[in-house]
């Protein structure tokens, strides 16, 4: 922010009205520091107005921050807070300026090299903030609030490289990660169907159901709160299917153990379920930390990641305590699928000669 009165002449201290003749009695600045400048207001201002100004009396350094609103009987007024260091300079311009004419009452908020307003004060002294009031519109109130806050950027920025990125890339990775989803999904079914046979086919329905679950929570969040499925939140979802299956693998292979110590298939998937239960809570538990924590300290699409990854990880609590144990009870009480030749459930426990 530049101010029009400093060490200039008063008597050079004006507003100039640029028509196209020749600027005089004015004293054109040098390239040099604490000299005075002729600069231009913003255009679209009326008249080609320019000022003779002299050294910038306060910086962005010296302001806190700036803010529009509207305010009965003004109509839209910015209030600019000042730091403690602008408060003494700006009190001792008011005090320097308010009892001159105009224009030699006015400061100039300059940006670039450009006079983006010049109000004239309307008092020797701010106890408090710094109210700039005129007929502003909406926008012109906002605009000028930001420029005060933001304007002042303490570095310049330079293009250094430019890429044309086609919209149709994160699509197309979006699409390459769903699909390499879907395609570990099958590989772990076949995997488990061979290995575990007709317990096999309990992971699967609750993968199914699990992604079931997991579409309907994103669709809603998608237009409750705009929730997006991204890449990283595909990872996230790819990652938490081996969570998934390893609370089936535990539970299984906890169930195979109490088979072969010679209790029947109906009393161990209960004991069994009791006992890895725990560890399947645990190992979730440890998962929702580690989400929520990468949650709280990243940004941007990491985020996405612990987000998706916390919630499937819900979900698999979920499915396993409410459709994993009850199924498999149920299908422990059928003796025929359990001593059904090569698919039951006896040979998915490695335990052919079990009982019901």
């Amino acid at each position: 922010m530049s101010a029009a009165i400093a060490s200039c002449d008063p008597n050079q201290v004006v507003a100039l009205v640029d028509q196209g003749t020749e600027v005089k009695n004015t004293r054109l600045a040098e390239d040099k520091a604490g000299d005075c400048v002729v600069l231009p207001i913003r255009e679209g201002e009326g008249a080609r107005i320019r000022y003779l100004l002299g050294p910038a009396a306060l910086t962005g350094r010296d302001t806190g921050g700036a803010d529009s609103r509207f305010n009965a009987g003004q109509g839209y007024i910015v209030e600019l807070d000042l730091e403690s260091s602008g408060r003494g300079k700006m009190n001792a311009l008011a005090a320097e300026a308010f009892s001159k004419p105009p224009p030699q009452n006015q400061m100039a908020i300059v940006l670039d090299g450009v006079v983006q307003s010049a109000p004239a004060f309307q008092t020797s002294n701010f106890p408090g903030d710094v109210v700039i009031e005129g007929s502003f519109s909406r926008t012109e109130a906002s605009d000028l609030a930001r420029l005060l806050q933001y304007g002042a950027l303490p570095v310049q920025l330079k293009e250094l490289t430019t890429e044309n990125v086609s919209p149709t890339l994160g699509n197309d990775q979006l699409r390459a990660g769903i699909v390499a989803g879907v395609i570990g999904l099958i590989l772990v079914a076949l995997y488990m169907l061979a290995y575990y046979r007709l317990l096999g086919l309990v992971v699967i329905l609750g993968l199914g159901i699990t992604a079931m679950l997991t579409y309907s929570l994103i669709s809603y969040l998608g237009q409750s709160i705009g929730l997006a499925l991204t890449l990283a939140g595909v990872t996230g979802l790819i990652v938490s299917v081996g969570v998934t299956v390893d609370s089936y693998i535990v539970y299984f292979e906890r169930l195979k153990d109490e088979v072969r110590s010679g209790r029947t298939v109906r009393t161990s998937v209960d004991r069994g379920f009791t006992s890895s239960f725990r560890t399947i809570l645990a190992a979730d538990l440890v998962s929702l930390i580690g989400a929520g924590v990468l949650y709280a300290l990243a940004i941007g699409s990491v985020r996405g990641f612990a987000l998706f990854l916390g919630l499937a990880t819900v979900l698999d609590l979920a499915v396993t305590y409410f459709f994993m144990h009850p199924l498999v009870v149920i299908l422990a009480r059928k003796p025929n699928l359990l001593r059904a030749r090569y698919v039951g459930i006896a040979y998915g426990l490695d335990a052919k000669e079990a009982t019901a």
